[in-house]
């Protein structure tokens, strides 16, 4: 009989995979800038665990590192760098880790998305785990496992239009996450959004489980703050909903940044954006006055892991954040 289970962020992990910004992706007008950003997230990786980078030059890569340790480097021309997104999800199959290669679509065919969807097919020989194709569009920021058999997402994105147009209920949505992942059920976030989010709504901009009965979330304090409503809405769901046992979740807020703007545009800056490795967490900063604030919240939380600050403003000029750069993968999967 086969069992299939999604593993859970905060598990053990084998490698962190990013895919390297180039010129001619919408990182051209700042590259160096948004390198030294992906070169410190790789680096703070390579201090706890493997760092795999994609990148279409790997000689002009590695001149932004010092050191190599824990570095692999492939080379792969992308369209962009969201590995979040476009990387393979893993599951565990009777005891054996399988790679998922769902289908990519640059977010409801908001970008050109071609190379990203086609990367982990072609790089799939750097994975000692086998890879099999999902004719299902799905993003790996969409989606959060606690590990056990819950998943929690959001209608916003997983029922749009953009995505699978021929399956428009949740019953539907559910059916392929149940065969697909092998969860046992899926926790719906109805509210909940973020000015300037190209991925309609994306969990992990939102709500992120760090633990089997514990999520931290984006709570907005401020009535005056466009997202203040639709945040609270969202944490009255987060308090409704409840664990395998029938229990409430422990709730952890995070601050909602002041509004960020980039070419008078709002920008999504969050600190649910951010990444658990083997023995830390990578936060996401961006340069605000909830900086310090959002950091102690990691250190009271997490205290059996080092708190890294990773100074994200060039990369939420992309709309886009830490977690949504990188893609983990469980301790079953190793580098060839």
């Amino acid at each position: 009989m086969r069992t299939r289970r999604l593993p859970a962020e905060f598990e053990t992990q084998s490698f962190v995979q990013l895919i390297f910004p180039h010129a001619m992706s919408d990182w051209a007008p700042y590259l160096d800038e948004a390198c030294r950003t992906f070169a410190k997230i790789a680096n703070a990786i390579a201090l706890h665990e493997a760092c795999l980078i994609i990148c279409d030059d790997i000689r002009r890569v590695r001149a932004y590192f010092s050191a190599f340790d824990n570095l692999h480097f492939i080379t792969y021309q992308s369209d962009d760098t969201w590995a979040r997104d476009c990387s393979a999800i893993t599951i565990i199959e009777n005891d054996r880790p399988l790679l998922l290669d769902f289908t990519f679509t640059g977010w409801g065919d908001k970008f050109e998305a071609a190379r990203d969807n086609a990367m982990s097919a072609e790089i799939a020989g750097h994975y000692a785990a086998p890879l099999q194709h999902e004719d299902f569009i799905l993003e790996g920021g969409a989606i959060e496992s606690n590990g056990s058999g819950t998943l929690l997402t959001t209608v916003e994105c997983l029922l749009n239009p953009n995505r699978n147009t021929k399956l428009t209920h949740k019953s539907d949505i559910e059916t392929v996450l149940y065969e697909n992942l092998g969860v046992k059920r899926v926790l719906w976030l109805e509210h909940g959004y973020l000015t300037g989010d190209d991925t309609d709504s994306h969990v992990d901009t939102l709500a992120r489980f760090i633990d089997e009965r514990s999520i931290m979330y984006l709570h907005c304090s401020d009535p005056e703050d466009e997202h203040y409503e639709e945040l609270a809405l969202m944490e009255k769901e987060l308090h409704a909903f409840r664990d395998e046992r029938g229990e409430p979740y422990r709730l952890i807020p995070l601050p909602i940044t002041n509004a960020i703007y980039y070419d008078n545009e709002r920008l999504p800056a969050t600190y649910a954006n951010f990444l658990m490795i083997n023995g830390a967490v990578l936060v996401p900063t961006y340069n605000d006055l909830h900086d310090d604030q959002a950091l102690q919240i990691f250190r009271e939380t997490f205290p059996q892991r080092k708190i890294i600050g990773i100074d994200c403003s060039i990369l939420i000029r992309q709309h886009g954040s830490l977690h949504c750069v990188t893609m983990q993968f469980p301790k079953n999967v190793l580098l060839k």
